[in-house]
């Protein structure tokens, strides 16, 4: 007998019904969460080696503002612009010098915020150390918040289970390219140092571009032997299990073999086949890409930094990489191309980097500044442009899923010579930090800056509201990278900051 539909029996109905709805939405939600490769974030961390200066860029204090101007790090009202519709302010700087170099800056950091504020987020903070190294180290893992593990290991870890280069960093020799002390990780999430990002593709093949590439089944004959000679040799029988050379021959005998079957020595070359790179008379062909970031990346075969961005974008669209290191290092950067010294003067464009980065503002502070926060600003730009023109899925471009993080090893003194516009700073604790993302709680700015002291402070992590008496640390703002790239940090305890992530 069929019961009578009452209106409790036709509530119950409908309430069993969404009841297993929503176990199904959550059992949904928990595979999706048991395997985030499925559908990953990417994080870019680009080194603003030297100390970046925050209160040199989006939070720039005006004369006016301050009664101890003359004797601050604050600008003439006319050199700092306001953003329309934002809060972010751009400084416009030029001089004839830095500091003792003969080279003439004209920079204007109003373009870049304009265009891009709305996916900017500045976060105050006060670090931990003014050691170069160290510092570096602890903006990248927080102060060691998270067992010592790298934003960029946490990343590849939880996302990057099904790529092939999870954790790439295209720059080397910094405190930011160090592994994290958590050897808990899964293998694949350790960062890869890529030395030359201009050539890497071609070891990307043990046999494709060489003499030996008609002699395919050869090589793999002598790969198999040598195979069968190790594991009968003394060395394997002691050494084995050796934790290095089982990382090794996983390298060597499982991942090689999978980037030629990817063929990502073709997907990723981004040199041109002309007279100096004759490509195609080796049987190779740059990527379908290539002339794209050519032309994003122009300096691709001079300035380090355009070669290592345009390997970044090739390694996210490839979906290859989800965590990618990439910047500034303390080495001088010349464009050769540029010419020589002219009227005792270097050129427009001679310099991609200066001496020590963002450190020469021991010898020039507003120059050095000016000079690297426009360079930083050109490779941001490059990169989103590229990232916003590549499809993800559904409607969403790679922009959509991708963090970028300037990060930088400690800020810069805030004291100068009374009216001295070419004074040097040293090491500073206290200073803030860029983030760039559809995924941040973009055009804010968390935190201030006392314009009688030129210090930031900190802010609410769970409303954001400011907050003067109150300063930030390294943990707290690994932990919002963290959160805007829905990593899950349950297990980590690490604090919350909502404030820092969209929605």
């Amino acid at each position: 007998m069929t019961p009578r539909l009452s209106r409790r029996n036709a509530l119950k109905a409908v309430l069993g019904g969404l009841t297993v709805a929503s176990a199904g939405l959550l059992t949904q939600r928990k595979v999706r969460a048991e395997d985030p490769s499925e559908d990953p974030r990417f994080l870019i961390v680009l080194t603003a080696t030297g100390g970046a200066s925050i209160i040199d860029s989006v939070m720039a204090v005006r004369a006016s503002e301050c009664p101890n101007a003359s004797r601050l790090n604050t600008f003439p009202d006319e050199q700092v612009q306001s953003i329309p519709g934002s809060p972010f302010r751009a400084v416009k700087y030029a001089s004839k010098k830095v500091g003792p170099l003969p080279y003439a800056v004209d920079t204007d950091q109003a373009p870049f915020v304009k265009k891009y504020h709305q996916d900017l987020l500045a976060v105050t903070w006060t670090t931990t150390s003014v050691n170069h190294a160290v510092g570096e180290r602890r903006a990248i893992t927080g102060n060691e918040a998270w067992r010592g593990r790298t934003l960029q290991e946490i990343v590849a870890a939880y996302y990057g289970k099904k790529a092939l280069l999870p954790n790439a960093h295209l720059v080397a020799g910094l405190g930011f390219n160090e592994a994290g002390s958590d050897t808990t990780l899964p293998d694949y999430a350790f960062g890869e140092v890529v030395a030359e990002p201009l050539y890497w593709p071609l070891s990307l093949h043990g046999t494709k571009g060489t003499p030996a590439r008609d002699k395919a089944s050869q090589v793999a004959d002598a790969r198999a032997l040598r195979s069968r000679l190790e594991a009968a040799s003394e060395m394997n029988r002691v050494y084995q299990h050796a934790p290095l050379l089982k990382r090794w021959r996983e390298l060597r005998d499982s991942r090689l073999p999978a980037f030629e079957q990817a063929n990502l020595i073709d997907r990723l070359l981004f040199l041109p086949n002309d007279d100096k790179h004759p490509l195609g008379a080796y049987g190779l062909s740059p990527s379908a890409d290539a002339q794209r970031v050519r032309d994003a990346f122009p300096d691709y075969d001079r300035d380090p930094v355009d070669a290592q961005a345009a390997l970044a974008f090739l390694l996210l669209k490839q979906r290859l990489s989800v965590a990618i290191t990439l910047g500034f290092t303390f080495e001088l950067s010349y464009n050769e191309a540029a010419g020589g010294l002219g009227n005792g003067e270097l050129p427009p464009g001679a310099l991609f980097n200066l001496p020590i980065g963002f450190d020469f503002s021991h010898q020039s502070h507003r120059a050095a500044q000016a000079l690297m926060w426009s360079r930083v600003f050109k490779v941001v730009d490059g990169l989103i442009t590229l990232l916003k023109s590549e499809e993800y899925a559904g409607g969403q471009s790679l922009w959509d899923r991708t963090l970028l993080y300037i990060a930088t090893d400690f800020g810069r003194t805030k004291d100068r010579p009374e009216n001295h516009e070419g004074f040097g700073s040293g090491h500073d604790l206290n200073n803030g930090v860029l983030l760039l993302s559809p995924m941040v709680n973009g055009n804010r700015i968390l935190g201030g800056v006392d314009p009688t002291t030129c210090l930031t402070y900190g802010f609410d992590p769970i409303t954001g509201a400011p907050d003067p008496g109150r300063t930030m640390n390294e943990a707290q703002i690994f932990s919002g990278i963290l959160g805007a790239l829905r990593v899950d940090t349950s297990a980590s305890g690490l604090p919350d900051v909502p404030a820092m992530r969209k929605g």
